[in-house]
């Protein structure tokens, strides 16, 4: 269109209102043919059959576990020069020889726990927390089973210390109250000592449970737990350290009970754990619409929106839920 125009325009004024660069305009017009001319090779640069000879001295065996800089210095010794130590480098990395040779430790990639409950005694997760002891320094050691689908806590104990064989008695107790069969649960954990100790191990493949763990420094791994311990801790009475562990153990007997039976939880449509654990959430249900019914029947001009329903009661707990396929054109290509 410019060459169109522009005798009668100008080129200028006719590149300037198409957005054309006058250079393009004319190497466009004049194209050059014939292949590009190459950058004649740098006057220093050792020949090929040097080049040859360098590496196959670098890969001789009395050399091939040493740096350039090493082979360069014996070289001199023994009254021999092919090069200067940049080019031993530049013809090693020609043939692709230059890497990192001692093993790096690298960090395995773990991946995400993908864990899915329907259901109460499917899947819990259990956790150890801190709770201050009289002085600086001291702690008590809080044990919690949890069960994911339900909120509910199945197992607690508070011990002096974090250890293997306390964790694995408290699961063996809380499995044989709950009832639970080979093949039925699984539980989940961090990666703290005691929960990947041998003796948790043995006692969970003796009972037929699989066990998962989160990843390394992962704490979303492990959010029921983790959200479980913050609403123990940020209770208006939760004191600021306990005096014995009597204390502990006293608070903590008067914290589950309610957590369990009084508490209304969020995660689970407003219900009780215990009323998720025992099946009884759709009566819990019924119930709640009755009333709400009946409110509305009575004052139908407080309720814009219309008839109100009571909070829905997730029938699945995930931890981290896969994300929904989406299709893309590199999935068509693949």
């Amino acid at each position: 269109m410019v060459t169109a125009v522009a005798d009668r325009l100008g080129v200028a004024p006719t590149c300037e209102a198409v957005a054309l660069s006058r250079a393009t305009y004319y190497r466009r017009r004049a194209p050059r043919h014939g292949p590009a001319r190459r950058r004649p090779s740098p006057p220093r640069r050792l020949p090929d059959d040097e080049r040859k000879q360098m590496l196959d001295v670098l890969h001789e065996p009395r050399f091939v576990d040493l740096a350039p800089a090493e082979v360069y210095a014996t070289l001199l010794g023994e009254g021999r020069f092919l090069g200067s130590i940049r080019t031993m480098y530049r013809v090693l990395a020609e043939n692709a020889e230059v890497r990192e040779r001692r093993d790096q430790l690298r960090h395995p990639q773990y991946a995400a726990p993908e864990l899915l409950a329907t259901k109460p005694n499917e899947l819990w997760s259990w956790d150890i927390t801190k709770l201050l002891g009289p002085q600086k320094w001291s702690y008590f050691y809080l044990y919690v089973i949890l069960d994911i689908f339900s909120r509910y806590v199945v197992g607690w104990m508070v011990a002096h210390r974090e250890s293997a064989s306390l964790a694995k008695k408290l699961i063996e107790e809380t499995c044989a109250r709950q009832a639970i069969e080979p093949d039925q649960l699984t539980i989940h954990a961090d990666r703290g000592s005691s929960m990947t100790s041998k003796p948790v191990a043995f006692l969970l493949a003796d009972l037929g449970v699989t066990k998962t763990h989160s990843r390394p420094r992962v704490s979303n791994d492990n959010p029921y737990s983790e959200a479980g311990f913050k609403t123990l801790k940020y209770r208006p009475d939760f004191p600021g350290r306990f005096g014995a562990i009597e204390d502990a153990r006293n608070h903590c007997a008067d914290f589950f009970p309610w957590y369990n039976c009084e508490h209304h939880h969020s995660g689970i449509g407003l219900l009780t754990p215990h009323d998720m654990h025992h099946g009884l959430a759709v009566v819990r249900t019924n119930e709640r619409a009755a009333v709400l019914t009946a409110a509305y029947a009575a004052h139908p001009e407080r309720f814009p929106h219309g008839m109100p329903r009571p909070p829905t009661v997730p029938t699945e707990a995930w931890i981290n839920k896969p994300k929904p396929f989406q299709a893309t054109t590199e999935n068509f290509q693949q």
